[in-house]
């Protein structure tokens, strides 16, 4: 990009939302890959895509119209991908509730793993600063052995390069061993069961002194990452940190939550009270984590319509939804095939201003933007959808 850039900017394109700070951002240069091909689906100037309806070229309101009839059409939509910002979610949540619409985000399901182990049994958290200037031992969860240590760890890792902490991957302690197995011997021998002790290799009895040695021990896991029924490994690793903190200070701390989707389930849960996976029906807000799963809803036929949402980049809409009338709220290289409506939108932090919260949930960031787009952003286009549909449908307003 040749356009003025920012003296300090925050990259959008990760839940960790790593600044720049005086540096000038680029495709060029950057150590951090999804900035760098985050940043190169970008030129120097603003895009000139332009919104379609059926597959044709159409103005932005004629585009809107249209989206706010399918709507009006529809007995049960759903709102997926949701990638977006706090403003693109703030105006997402009342034509939501206008339309009795379910809302889950892409990466729906490994976010809930996490959530609701904290809705069941609550847990111990922290956050990045204190990961960078006061853990002295990183356990980093993942499933298997050969797994790279992905971007996010690294990053991670990054941060705490001046302390230079413990780092252990408990996937090569384990060999392999089933990761559930090993976390429940963990949570064992952490707790000091001596009738375990006999049976645990010793890489995982030398594991439980570390940590219970340490000052400050850190959990880390990917809910990207976590196989299914990942929730019960998150319990497990609860389970050891609550017994640490019995004696010393240990924490969890869960990757995830990119493309806007943590940010989107904060701003929810603040305005409804509930998270994500809801809807507002005649009797009132219903929060169904698995049943309002996007997967399950739609091959299930349960929702006659579809809002999709990616201002991040392109984020396929799942193939489960053919057949559905289909609004897109895309990155301009969002592929637009067989959409009935298709806006392009600015990405936050590239061509307008936005905010997302990081992924420690502790920090609402703001971004700030390369250059003025000339595409709409996700909230300007939800507020025009809402206000048409209110015309057509006056309750819809209330």
């Amino acid at each position: 990009m040749t356009s003025t850039w920012s003296n300090a900017w925050t990259c959008p394109f990760c839940p960790l939302l790593c600044s720049t700070g005086g540096a000038q951002p680029g495709p060029q240069g950057l150590a951090c890959r999804r900035a760098a091909s985050g940043l190169a689906r970008f030129t120097d100037q603003p895009s000139a895509a332009q919104p379609s309806v059926a597959g044709q070229p159409a103005p932005l309101t004629a585009a809107v119209a249209e989206a706010a009839r399918l709507l009006q059409a529809s007995r049960q939509p759903l709102f997926g991908g949701l990638a977006t910002d706090v403003a693109g979610a703030r105006a997402l949540y009342p034509l939501a509730c206008a339309t009795g619409a379910i809302c889950d985000v892409a990466a729906g399901t490994p976010l809930f793993e996490s959530l609701r182990v904290q809705q069941d049994k609550g847990g111990f958290t922290t956050t990045l600063a204190e990961v960078s200037e006061r853990a002295d031992l990183l356990l980093i969860v993942t499933p298997d052995a050969d797994d790279a240590p992905s971007d996010y760890v690294r990053d991670l890792l990054d941060r705490c390069a001046h302390r230079t902490p413990t780092v252990l991957r408990l996937a090569e302690l384990a060999g392999a061993a089933d990761l559930f197995d090993t976390l429940a011997l963990l949570a064992a021998l952490v707790a000091g069961r001596s009738a375990v002790k006999a049976r645990a290799p010793q890489a995982l009895l030398a594991l439980a002194e570390q940590l219970q040695a340490a000052h400050y021990a850190v959990l880390v896991y990917e809910t990207g990452r976590l196989p299914p029924h990942g929730g019960l490994l998150i319990e497990a690793l609860q389970r050891v940190v609550a017994t640490l903190n019995q004696r010393t200070r240990a924490a969890a701390l869960g990757l995830g939550g990119g493309d806007g989707a943590y940010t989107v389930n904060q701003v929810f849960t603040w305005l409804s009270g509930l998270p994500l996976r809801s809807r507002a029906a005649p009797g009132g807000l219903e929060h169904e984590p698995l049943r309002f799963a996007t997967d399950r809803l739609l091959a299930g036929g349960a929702v006659d319509a579809l809002l999709w949402i990616s201002s991040f980049g392109p984020l396929p809409v799942p193939r489960a939804a053919q057949g559905l009338p289909r609004i897109v709220l895309g990155h301009p290289d969002q592929a637009a095939e067989g959409d009935d409506v298709f806006i392009p939108v600015s990405t936050p932090g590239v061509g307008s201003r936005g905010h997302l919260f990081r992924t420690d949930g502790s920090v609402l960031l703001p971004l700030q933007p390369l250059y003025e787009d000339t595409l709409p952003t996700v909230a300007a286009v939800l507020r025009d959808i809402h206000q048409a549909l209110s015309a057509a449908t006056p309750e819809a307003a209330r």
